[in-house]
C-alpha cells in the first residue's frame, strides 16, 4: 500500500518556487500587489515629469545669443580752480619734505577749456624744501588732451633752491585765501571785459606767486598764453581779492 507524503502541500509549492519549477512563475518575477498599484498610481506624474525635462532640454539647446558689444566709456575733463587743485597736491609735497612749503601756482593751457571762469584742467604747483635745498613740482592733471599727463597728482623731478632768489620766494599757505575764479571776476571789471569782448576765443591763464618787495600773495590774471604775449595782465591780491593793479 503507498503511504500518503507528510509533506505540507505548500512546502511542494514552495519547492518549486525555489528550484524555479512547476505551473507557477519564480517569485522573482512577481510583482507584489502593493507595489503594482503604486507603480499605476504615479505613471501619469512619472510620465508628465519627462516630459518637462525634455522641454527644459529642448530650451537650453537653443543658440546662446551673442553678447552685447562693451560700451565705450566716454571721458570728460574735469576742470578745477587754483585753489582747489593746489589742495590736491599740497599733500603729495608734503610727503616729498616735512617744510614743503609752495612759491609758485600756475595753469597749463589745454584743448579743455579757456580759463574764462577761472577753472583749467591742468594746473602746477612748485614747492621748495629749506632744510633740502630742492625744489620739486607736482601737476594736478584732469585733462583728457592726447598730450596731457595721467589724470591725477604727477611729481615731477627733484632741482636745487636757492631762497636768495626772487622768483622763487615761497610763501605760507594761510595767505592763498582768494580763488582764481575770484581774482577772474575782479580782473573782468578792470579791462578783461573789454578784452573777451573783442576776442571771445582769449585764454585766459593765471600765475601765483609771492612779491617780497610788496610781501603780499599775487594773483596774475593773463589774458594769454604767457606775460609776455599776453593782451592784458591785471593783478589781484589773493588773500583779500582786491584789485592792486594792470601789470600790462
Amino acid at each position: 500500500m503507498k503511504q500518503r507524503s507528510l509533506a505540507h502541500p505548500a512546502a511542494d509549492v514552495g519547492a518549486d518556487y525555489l528550484l524555479g519549477t512547476g505551473a507557477t512563475r519564480s517569485w522573482r518575477s512577481r510583482t507584489p500587489p502593493v507595489v503594482a498599484r503604486t507603480t499605476r498610481m504615479f505613471a501619469p506624474a512619472v510620465a508628465i515629469l519627462a516630459i518637462m525635462l525634455l522641454a527644459l532640454l529642448g530650451c537650453s539647446s537653443e543658440p546662446s545669443k551673442p553678447a552685447e558689444p562693451a560700451k565705450l566709456e566716454i571721458r570728460t575733463a574735469e576742470l578745477l580752480s587754483g585753489r582747489a587743485a593746489f589742495q590736491k597736491v599740497y599733500i603729495a609735497a608734503r610727503g616729498w619734505a616735512r617744510d614743503a612749503q609752495p612759491y609758485r601756482i600756475q595753469s597749463i593751457p589745454t584743448s579743455d577749456g579757456n580759463g574764462h571762469d577761472g577753472k583749467w584742467a591742468l594746473w602746477r604747483a612748485s614747492f621748495a624744501s629749506p632744510s633740502q635745498h630742492a625744489g620739486k613740482s607736482y601737476t594736478w592733471s584732469g585733462s583728457v588732451a592726447p598730450d596731457a599727463p595721467a589724470r591725477g597728482v604727477n611729481p615731477g623731478s627733484e632741482d636745487n633752491y636757492s631762497p636768495t632768489n626772487s622768483s622763487t620766494q615761497i610763501f605760507d599757505i594761510a595767505f592763498l585765501k582768494v580763488d582764481s575764479d575770484q581774482a577772474f571776476a575782479t580782473a573782468q571789471k578792470h579791462g578783461g571785459d573789454k578784452i573777451l569782448e573783442k576776442s571771445s576765443d582769449t585764454v585766459v591763464t593765471y600765475v601765483c606767486d609771492w612779491n617780497r618787495n610788496t610781501n603780499e600773495l599775487i594773483w596774475h590774471v593773463i589774458y594769454g598764453t604767457g606775460r609776455d604775449t599776453s593782451k592784458l595782465t591785471v593783478a589781484v591780491n589773493a588773500s583779500t581779492g582786491e584789485f592792486i593793479r594792470v601789470e600790462k
